[in-house]
Formats: structure tokens, sequence, C-alpha cells
């Protein structure tokens, strides 16, 4: 049964104030899934999907930015997206620089693409450009954009990146190996020089990764909400921030 909106906006009050400050995660990893089956139920185009989905990503980093998260990575482009059909791709790229152009316009947060940028059309390489531009002296919410991004790829292209520097400081094979640490390979990464997310959360039901932060999100706390992308709402944010701020992090140990 569907809640009247003024007791639902008493019960998502009452969730926001019962989530401590102190336990808000730092860094937020977010799969925006779901797209193309919100589009096939509403009988839309898979483009309208992505859409949809890139306004609600606006929606939410609104969220973060008043609840004060000043970190948040979002899964926007696979590797295994490039190479989709022409025309999808083509479609989902005009919609990510689209997007891209409006959180750049609203000045809501600094804009970081992580992920193997030369592999993207250029088009949408020049978007992220002007938008890093744009929002580089922005305080407070950080957006990292992963595009062009798979977790084995990024590892992979880490080790190579560490090997080729290496080689330039005249170390031979053999001594790197004795001397490689993690520390070296995160150092390699797309996004070194940031934190781990704390939280990864994916909508539409999907229990899986997919190849998402798989280096960075050892430590992660998974949080997994039935809703499509473009459906989720306030009040699933704050349900999936709540669980998090119940559980009691082990880093392993």
């Amino acid at each position: 049964m569907k809640l009247p909106q003024s007791l639902y906006s008493v019960y998502e009050r009452n969730l926001a104030s019962g989530i401590p400050r102190e336990k808000l995660p730092q860094h937020i990893g977010v799969l925006v899934d779901g797209n193309r089956r919100w589009a096939a139920l509403a009988g839309e185009s898979t483009k309208q999907g992505h859409q949809a989905g890139a306004d609600r990503i606006l929606e939410f980093l609104g969220w973060c930015r008043d609840l004060g998260v000043p970190m948040v990575t979002l899964y926007m482009l696979s590797t295994e997206n490039l190479k989709r059909s022409s025309q999808e791709l083509a479609d989902l790229v005009e919609v990510i620089e689209g997007f891209v152009e409006r959180l750049s316009g609203a000045q809501l947060a600094r804009i970081c693409p992580v992920g193997q940028l030369e592999s993207l059309p250029v088009s949408l390489q020049e978007s992220f450009d002007r938008a890093v531009a744009a929002t580089a002296s922005l305080e407070g919410l950080q957006v990292n954009v992963a595009v062009g991004y798979g977790g084995r790829q990024e590892i992979a292209d880490a080790v190579r990146s560490l090997l080729l520097e290496a080689a330039d400081q005249g170390l031979s094979l053999r001594e790197l190996a004795e001397s490689m640490t993690i520390d070296d390979i995160s150092s390699h990464l797309y996004t070194r020089g940031m934190p781990d997310p704390d939280l990864l959360i994916r909508t539409s039901g999907e229990q899986r990764l997919s190849g998402f932060m798989t280096w960075q999100s050892a430590y992660s706390e998974f949080y997994f909400c039935e809703a499509l992308w473009p459906d989720f709402r306030r009040v699933d944010f704050l349900r999936a921030l709540r669980d998090y701020a119940q559980r009691q992090r082990r880093f392993g140990s």
C-alpha cells in the first residue's frame, strides 16, 4: 500500500534524523543499474531510459551534498558498454555528455573521470576536459565518473604502468618483484590518491559488482536495492545509509 505523501514525508524525515552523521560513509560507489529495464517496462526507448537515469543521478548527488557525503563514484560506462551496437553506444555517449555538461553547469561538485579515458569517443573526452576545468576549484562533493571502466582492466593497466615506471628507473623485473607492495599497485590505479569506497550501492536487484572497483572494494560494505535506478528514491538512499550505519566494519579482521 502506498503511503499518503504527508506520511511518506514524515517517514523520510525520521529516517534521515536517525542516521548518525559520524557514521555516514565518506565515499559511496553506485552502480546505476536498471535503466534499460525501466525503459522496457515504460514502453520507452533505451535512450530515454538512460536519460531518466541521468536525471536521477543529478537528484542523487543533491542528496549526497545535502547530507555532507564528500565523495561519490558512479559506474556509468563499462568497457563492455563500449562493445555495444554503434547506435546504442552513440545514444549512451550522448546522454553521458549531456549529464556531464549539466553537472558542470550546476557547479554541484568537482568532476573527475576515471577509467581508460583514451578508449572513449573524442567528443566525450572533450566534455570531461571542459567539466574538469570548470569545476576544479569547487569545494565539498567530488564526483568520480567511471567511464570506459572495468575492474580487471584497471588492475592490468596499473601493473603495466608499474612495470613501465620500473623500466624507466632502470630496475630489473626481479628487483621490482622483490620490492613491490600493495600500495605500489594502488598508486597506479585509475583512482589513485582517492580513498577506497566505504559503501557500494547497486540498484535493480542484481547482487554482483560486475567489475566495479574490484581492487578498491576489498573491505567495502555492499547494499543491493530492488528499485530500478530511475525509480530510486531518497528514502531508498536513506535506508541504505541506515543499514550501513548499523553495520560493524571489520576490515578483514
